[in-house]
Order: structure tokens, then C-alpha cells, then sequence
């Protein structure tokens, strides 16, 4: 099911990052009293009552002048406005009520999407109140007093963003076509592989790094099956600063990677593996869809007979952390390769999906336990007793020990080999539940 998303917008220095902690239950941004300093992760799950969401801090880094802090203002909020469900727009009562909130405002206004509008640093209710209705003359509703520093109306905020989720959000769920979405780093050629699938020119494509301009859903049918491509827009225009950049293109990944089945990371065959495109694996990876990695633009190569191997090892050494994902070489201006990426996005799918019975997992588990003795600490030994399969996508699997602390990742690495040896499971990441049961 596709989660709802939740975009944080501010001026720099009113506590996006602080919220956006206090949300996550966790100090995952880095938070200094520098204007600007956002670096980080900059997505999370947030769980409030029976719901799950994403939630994103839109950061951005203060430049010199008003202006600029303006236009990088309002790029956030059009990123937000992109990408969100439901936006939480942050003021701060201390400062009180700047051009640029109203600014801001009128834009998010305009959009007609749901606006939460959050005044932060209200340490005191009592105190600070006269000063928090000020914000009523933004004309975006009811402001909500917090302090997220202190964690304080945290709740009554969580309330009101849950009234504007999409009542819809579980109709995708009933469409069972198949979504792929195709991400990777601006300019990469996202929008070419899916004009070469589609056979027609349908995203506007150009050389200027970010051309496209909304994520754009396309129908494609292949073999009699109907799939639904996710382009990941790229940015209205060229951004001045390069982190910024990649900043929102990986905001716009979180997003897409949201609603897929399978994440296919599209990699510059000139370029090379970036950290960019690593990170951007992480965001697949920890959400557990199906991964193809496609390098891109692989007719600009001159190859020998050692090129592919070379590539897939460096390929394989950046990013280690996904040994399962499968590695293709296509050009999507010459089409090499690009209509078998369908049989590669059907495998994944299976595998995604795949089944095993509790009794052959437990057949592989007395082999591999039979082959390497699990670990033992101070003289207590780790005891399995039993592994079932309780989810897919990403096909997930509870063990049950008798000593969690025991259960060292690399031996959970070794199991998963073990299965990854009897079902392939190619494409997928699998994902290990240990469980603690006391001796009978």
C-alpha cells in the first residue's frame, strides 16, 4: 500500500529539522543553530495511532540574500507541493510574522493541496498565544502552536494531519498492474528509457539536467500485460547549488519508490557509480522493493571483453549492501536491451512475491546449522529452533532463538544465503525477524 507523504516547508532556522525529530521519535537530521545546516537523512516513517507516513524535511541551505533565501523558499515548497499529500508549513513565533511566511503562504495556497500550518518555539501556551494568532492573517487556517524542541502539542499536530490523508489511499492497493518506478540522478536518462519503452516522445527531454517536470505515470504494454512507469521528475530548472540538487532529486526517489513494486536505478555508463545513486539505492533497499539496476548509456562505452566484468565489480563493491539486485547494460537511445528489461521486471515481481513453506525453510535451516555451528558467547551457545515466512514483498521470515543477543548478523547473513541458494530470490531483499522463545 502507498503510504501517504507529508512535506515539512520553512524559512531557514524555525525548527523544520527539530520537528521533523520530534516526529521521527529519533535525532535523524543534523540540528545547529547555523542557518542551513540541514545535511543527512531527510526522510522517515512516522507511525501515529493506526496510521503510517512518510514524512520528508524539504531543508535547503540559506544563501546570502533575502531574495534567494525567497526563491529557494518557494523551490522547496513547489517540491513539496510536487511530491506531498499533505504539506506542514513551520513558522516561528519568536520571530513573528515575516514577508516571506506570506509569501510562501499565497504559493501553498494556490495549490489547493492540504496545508498544515505549524507555529513553532511556543514554549508557553499561556505566554506566547497572543502572538500565535497573529498567523491567523496568513489565510491557511488555524495555526497549531508547538515546541518541538520540547516536544510539547506534538499529538494535537499529528491530529490534524491525519484529517487531510487521502481517503483514497487504499485504491491503489486494488489495481494489481504492476508499477515500476525508474530513479536515478538528473539527466541520467529516466525520461529517454521511457520514451523507448512507450515508442514515443512523452516526457519532454533535453540536456539541461532536471527538464522533466512532474512525476509522470505511464501506461506501457508489454507481452499482453500492463505495467505503470514512475518517472521521477527532475527540478523546474538548473539549481544554483549542486547539493540542493541532489537533495530534491533524492526526495522525489523517496516519493516514487513509495508506490513501486519494483525500483529500477538507472546508472550513467560514462559516469560511473556515485554516491548519489548509493544513496538512492539505500532508499529501495530499506523499503524492501524488487531492485534492477540498469546501466544506462552503455552504446558511449568502448568496451573489451573485461568491460562488463569490470563495471559489475565496481558496481557490486559500491554497493554492497545489495548483492541480490540484478545488473543490466542498455542504451536507451539505441534500445539495446530495453524490451528485455521486462522479463528482468517479471522475475522481480515473482521473487518479491514468492512463498516458501515452513517446512523446507526448516529442512535449510537443520542443513545450515548442521554445516556451521551458530555462534556462542561466554559459553552459551545460540540455539535455532524454529523459521517461518510471515510477509511479502519483501519476503520476510521470523526466527525463533532461544538468545536474541546471540544471533549475530552474519550468521542471519549466512542463512539468507543458505535460502537465497535453494529459491534464488533474485532481485529481492529479504528481510530476518529474530524472535527470543524460552526452552521448554
Amino acid at each position: 500500500m502507498s503510504k501517504p507523504v507529508v512535506a515539512i516547508v520553512g524559512r531557514p532556522n524555525v525548527g523544520k529539522s527539530t520537528l521533523f525529530n520530534a516526529l521521527a521519535g529519533e535525532r535523524i537530521s543534523i540540528v545547529q543553530d547555523t542557518p542551513g545546516v540541514t545535511r543527512d537523512r531527510i526522510y522517515t516513517d512516522v507511525e501515529w495511532l493506526d496510521m503510517t507516513f512518510t514524512l520528508i524535511d524539504t531543508g535547503g541551505i540559506e544563501p546570502e540574500s533575502n531574495d534567494i533565501i525567497l526563491s529557494q523558499m518557494r523551490e522547496q515548497a513547489q517540491i513539496a507541493v510536487d511530491t506531498a499529500d499533505v504539506i506542514i508549513f513551520i513558522t516561528d513565533v519568536r520571530q513573528g510574522l515575516v514577508d516571506a511566511d506570506s509569501k510562501v503562504a499565497d504559493m501553498l495556497r494556490r495549490s489547493r493541496k492540504p496545508v498544515v500550518l505549524v507555529v513553532n518555539k511556543v514554549d508557553s501556551f499561556d505566554k506566547f498565544m497572543p502572538d500565535v494568532y497573529e498567523f491567523y492573517n496568513l489565510g491557511i487556517g488555524d495555526p497549531v502552536p508547538v515546541s518541538a524542541a520540547s516536544k510539547l502539542g506534538i499529538g494535537d499536530l499529528l491530529d490534524e494531519v491525519a484529517k487531510h490523508f487521502p481517503e483514497d489511499m487504499d485504491r491503489e492497493d486494488e489495481d494489481d498492474r504492476p508499477r515500476v518506478a525508474i530513479v536515478g540522478k538528473p539527466n541520467v536518462g529516466k525520461s529517454s528509457l521511457i520514451n523507448r519503452l512507450v515508442g514515443e516522445e512523452r516526457v519532454i527531454v533535453s540536456d539541461i539536467a532536471g527538464t522533466t517536470r512532474d512525476a509522470v505515470d505511464t501506461d506501457i504494454i508489454w507481452n499482453g500485460r500492463e505495467y505503470i512507469f514512475i518517472d521521477t521528475a527532475g527540478l523546474r530548472r538548473k539549481s544554483k547549488i549542486k547539493e540542493e540538487l541532489e537533495r530534491f532529486s533524492i526526495i522525489r526517489a523517496v516519493t516514487a519508490v513509495e508506490r513501486a513494486d519494483v525500483v529500477i536505478i538507472l546508472i550513467d555508463a560514462e559516469e560511473g557509480v556515485t554516491e548519489q545513486d548509493a544513496k538512492i539505492a539505500g532508499i529501495a533497499h530499506d523499503r524492501g522493493k524488487g531492485i534492477i539496476i540498469a546501466v544506462n548509456k552503455w552504446d558511449a562505452i568502448e568496451k573489451n571483453d573485461k568491460t562488463v566484468y569490470k563495471y559489475t565489480e565496481r558496481i557490486r563493491e559500491i554497493l554492497s549492501f545489495m548483492p541480490y539486485a540484478e545488473i543490466m547494460f542498455i542504451s536507451a537511445k539505441t534500445g539495446q536491451r530495453t524490451q528485455k528489461l521486462f522479463d528482468m521486471i517479471d522475475i522481480v515481481l515473482e521473487n518479491n512475491a514468492m512463498r516458501v513453506a515452513t517446512g523446507v525453510l526448516n529442512e535449510i535451516m537443520t542443513e545450515a546449522v548442521a554445516m556451521q555451528q551458530p555462534p556462542s558467547d561466554k559459553g552459551k551457545r545460540l540455539k535455532l529452533y524454529y523459521i517461518t515466512q510471515v510477509a511479502v514483498k519483501p519476503p520476510t521470515f521470523v526466527i525463533f532463538v532461544n538468545d536474541k543477543e546471540l544471533m549475530h548478523f552474519s550468521y542471519t547473513r549466512y542463512l539468507e544465503n543458505r535460502i537465497r541458494d535453494a529459491f534464488g530470490f533474485q532481485g529481492t531483499s529479504l528481510k530476518f525477524i529474530v524472535r527470543e522463545r524460552k526452552e521448554k
